[in-house]
């Protein structure tokens, strides 16, 4: 099981979770243009479809993930207007190195989103948060 980013309660997207308290401080910058793709996967929707692998799964990787991957400058401040917060500074890729190292600015620049096809296909799963888009106000 390869899960997306996880958001919920008790994780760090929830009101008083960390990614949260970043952005509202304004300490979650874009880095570079913004074009890494982030999967997000509900934690309910995670447990179900963990649930469903042990009855139904057959052998290989599952993607855990949400129906609406999104690059880092779409989803981040659509995140910040949720949470009534002003929008994400954007720092350019040679400073983002310093702040988050190069893993940071590949996972904001580089990452690709992951398709839950199989999924939904092996193990008849449809998460109940289609999107981190309305999942995201359901939390704050």
């Amino acid at each position: 099981m390869r899960y997306g980013s996880f958001y919920g309660p008790g994780t760090t997207f929830d009101k008083d979770g960390h990614v949260t308290k970043l952005v509202q401080k304004r300490s979650f910058p874009i880095i570079g243009n913004g074009s890494g793709i982030w999967s997000f996967v509900h934690v309910d929707d995670a447990a179900e479809a963990t649930c469903l692998s042990l009855d139904h799964g057959y052998s290989g990787l599952y993607n855990i993930v949400d129906d609406e991957p999104a690059e880092v400058s779409v989803w981040l401040p659509e995140f910040a207007a949720i949470l009534s917060a002003k929008p994400p500074i954007r720092i350019p890729r040679w400073l983002g190195r310093l702040a988050a190292g190069e893993s940071g600015v590949c996972l904001m620049t580089e990452a690709r989103g992951a398709s839950n096809q199989k999924a939904k296909r092996d193990l008849n799963w449809q998460p109940a948060h289609r999107s981190w888009r309305s999942g995201f106000r359901l939390l704050h």
